[in-house]
């Protein structure tokens, strides 16, 4: 009998907030099985916004959208939110 644990990004999204900048939600999987047969499957949630340090995501699928989604623009709007 082997026990063996998964882990992957299995949902990816792009969310639009009113605040007029995009944030990325990242659901990460975890899958326990047992002699190849899935006995457990855990979620954990992530936000990644624009003002986030994502120069060390270790993703590179969340990397190729931050870079497609995290424009100057969504940057300063984010930025300037924070300010408020």
């Amino acid at each position: 009998m082997a026990l063996t644990e998964e882990t992957m990004n299995d949902k990816i999204e792009v969310v639009q907030l009113a605040a007029g900048y995009p944030v990325i939600q990242v659901r990460t999987a975890t899958i326990i099985k047992r002699d190849d047969v899935e006995i457990s499957r855990n979620f954990h949630r992530r936000v990644v916004t624009p003002g986030d340090d994502f120069l060390a995501e270790p993703d590179a699928d969340v990397m190729a959208i931050i870079q497609a989604v995290f424009t100057a623009e969504a940057q300063a709007a984010y930025a300037a939110q924070e300010v408020e």
